[in-house]
């Protein structure tokens, strides 16, 4: 059956692929500004089964595409902050931006290349905030642990030591996505609850990265930019899929997609963890 073989990190798309939504599990849409938002939520052991997702909340936003216009989507980047802030915790001290993904490569590279644009915070006392003008800034470190194969350190691992060190009350983890429809690149984000298992969508997973494991609540933001080979010829074809090649399918303007998307979820990251400030203020600041 197709829905064996398809590898999605989207919860969204598994539940396309089922007749009936099973106990356990609650889906609600709703369309804001042209963004559709669906939120998807799973309780119990039996929609964790159904769904293939760990239980959480999953809110996933279809967004005009990336690729359409040069100019960040205001409107959008608001849109996303709000879902965003209602997953973290309500009261909030210090928070981590993890970046997961190599630079090296394209698909991959959106963790690090948002986190370059995430405004770091920890570091500025309270008396240089005075001096510029700055005390409202709310307290955000960043980091970009890098992979497995450059560093020999599982990335869980970097991040684990580093919620030991200085103590976050919640971490925020950025990555790139795999989907199981081509349409759904370059016009989607997900915003979960429930940590994230990196490379899980293109069969590479790792150890999951979530509360149970870090002590502190984990959300994760991605946005989907690969679809696996042999889900692609499943959806396109009769056959089953099983026969295709090992590999990655990515949009032939992946550069593009990456750099424009990058823009949009660092321009709704640093909106949720510094509401006192615009975004223009922001982007001055960055």
């Amino acid at each position: 059956m197709k829905e064996n073989i398809a590898r999605t990190d989207l919860a969204l798309e598994n539940t396309e692929i089922i007749s009936t939504t099973p106990p356990g599990v609650s889906v609600s849409s709703e369309e804001k500004d042209r963004v559709k938002i669906t939120r998807i939520k799973i309780t119990n052991n039996e929609g964790e089964k159904a769904i293939g997702k760990p239980k959480g909340t999953y809110i996933t936003a279809e967004v005009p595409r990336f690729t359409a216009s040069s100019v960040l989507d205001r409107n959008t980047a608001t849109l996303l902050s709000r879902e965003l802030d209602l997953l973290l915790p309500k009261k909030r001290d210090l928070i981590l931006v993890a970046g997961l993904g190599n630079t090296d490569i394209t698909p991959d590279a959106l963790g690090p290349l948002v986190c370059e644009k995430i405004l770091a915070t920890r570091h500025i006392s309270k008396d240089l905030a005075h001096e510029l003008g700055l005390l409202e800034l709310k307290s955000v470190a960043v980091i970009s642990p890098g992979v497995l194969g450059k560093t020999g350190i599982e990335t869980r691992e970097i991040i684990a030591s580093t919620v030991k060190s200085i103590s976050p009350c919640a971490v925020i983890i950025i990555d790139a996505l795999a989907a199981r429809n081509l349409s759904r690149l370059g016009c989607t984000v997900q915003i979960s609850d429930s940590g994230i298992c990196p490379g899980s969508g293109v069969g590479n997973s790792r150890a999951e990265i979530n509360e149970k494991f870090l002590g502190v609540p984990v959300i994760s933001l991605g946005v989907p930019t690969v679809v696996d080979a042999k889900t692609l010829v499943s959806d396109l074809t009769e056959n089953s899929g099983e026969d295709c090649p090992d590999m990655i399918v990515t949009p032939k303007e992946i550069d593009m997609m990456i750099n424009r998307a990058c823009e949009l979820i660092s321009a709704s990251v640093n909106l949720c963890l510094q509401p006192s400030f615009s975004l223009d203020e922001l982007l001055g600041l960055i």
